[in-house]
């Protein structure tokens, strides 16, 4: 891929995408210590920039804002720092949006900006729970 030959990274990425669930394009700069824990469903761009000892769980999205042609050549997918922990289905979008290192990204989170490190993030809506019986 880095020579300019992207056909048979591609083959193999889309091998794997249909034997496991996972799709990782084969341009995504991935550091060390990358962990991947129930991969099924996730979901890694072409742009996306993931540093030393990051894990994530199934159904995490690091995708773009949006794709136009101009776009093409440049950064569309999230950068996420060292030691960074994202949960399941976690939506990170957008060239621009950085993950400070020694985050946590919650459940369900859909994140479009940039967090300092050391951050906690979390959805939380409101549920409600009562018992049918009450008015």
């Amino acid at each position: 891929y880095k020579f300019k030959f992207p056909l048979v990274p591609r083959l193999m990425t889309e091998c794997a995408h249909k034997i496991t669930g996972t799709d990782i394009n084969p341009g995504a700069q991935i550091g060390e210590s990358f962990f991947i824990d129930h991969a099924t469903g996730v979901v890694i761009g072409e742009t996306a920039v993931i540093k030393n000892n990051v894990k994530i769980y199934q159904g995490v999205t690091l995708g773009a804002l949006y794709v136009e042609r101009e776009l093409r050549n440049k950064k569309r997918h999230p950068t996420i720092e060292d030691n960074v922990t994202i949960y399941a289905n976690a939506t990170i979008l957008g060239g621009e949006t950085v993950v400070g290192a020694n985050s946590i990204i919650g459940g369900n989170v859909w994140l479009t900006a940039s967090v300092p490190e050391n951050s906690f993030v979390t959805h939380s809506p409101q549920i409600k729970i009562r018992n049918r019986q009450e008015k």
